[in-house]
């Protein structure tokens, strides 16, 4: 009699694309993350291979979909941008997140956070940054020797990767371009629009005022 043998095959290990907690907790949580996010959007425009993503599943290690974390704000140089629905790193030349952004809740926990630090720290973090804002508290963390240490001087550090320098100030962190400019929120950056628009429909209505004035006194401009 001839047995035969039955081919097995593995199931197919899914990446959830959420993990059905909300991405932030409250508005000004979500007000932090979105601008963070959103100016190194900004930053990083012109330059195809960076990669910025907010509230993202990353997954670090094929074939494990238990090891994973959603940082609020993630950067990732060497990956070119577009749409995920997760961070599968085994898919991205195995390249980890080198800048990570975590904007503190009242929901958070002490080990909650600890444990995302040795998440970050084990799987090729470079840059890890805390913020609280409902104490106005930033914490960061640099690369030494495979360790997150912590940066002593956060008061006016300029991020290695980013360019970006942080400044403690009141109410809240101030965070600067390499160029100078502050990062802004969408409501500011509507504000500027506004009065943008504002100055040049003054300007053109002076400018018709103007005009209308020469050719009450029988200057054609059209032959100037």
């Amino acid at each position: 009699m001839v047995a035969q043998l039955q081919k097995t095959s593995k199931p197919e290990i899914i990446y959830p694309d959420s993990d059905g907690k909300p991405m932030a907790d409250n508005t000004l949580q979500f007000r932090w993350i979105t601008t963070i996010k959103t100016n190194l959007d900004w930053l990083f425009a012109d330059n195809p291979d960076v990669f910025v993503a907010g509230d993202l599943l990353w997954y670090p290690v094929e074939g494990d979909n238990k090891k994973r974390v959603a940082p609020d704000v993630m950067v990732i140089f060497g990956r070119e941008k577009g749409e995920r629905g997760s961070y599968q790193q085994w898919k991205e030349d195995n390249i980890a997140p080198q800048v990570v952004f975590e904007i503190l809740s009242p929901g958070n926990t002490a080990k909650e956070m600890y444990n995302k630090l040795l998440f970050y720290q084990h799987y090729g973090v470079e840059e890890y940054y805390i913020y609280d804002p409902d104490i106005n508290d930033l914490t960061g963390f640099i690369k030494e020797d495979n360790i997150l240490e912590m940066i002593e001087e956060i008061d006016g550090w300029i991020s290695p990767r980013l360019g970006i320098r942080f400044q403690l100030a009141q109410p809240e962190l101030k965070i600067y371009y390499p160029n100078g400019d502050r990062f802004s929120t969408y409501n500011e950056e509507r504000e500027k629009a506004l009065a943008e628009k504002a100055r040049a429909e003054q300007e053109k209505a002076r400018a018709d005022k103007l005009e209308a004035k020469l050719r009450e006194l029988g200057i054609n401009l059209d032959e100037l």
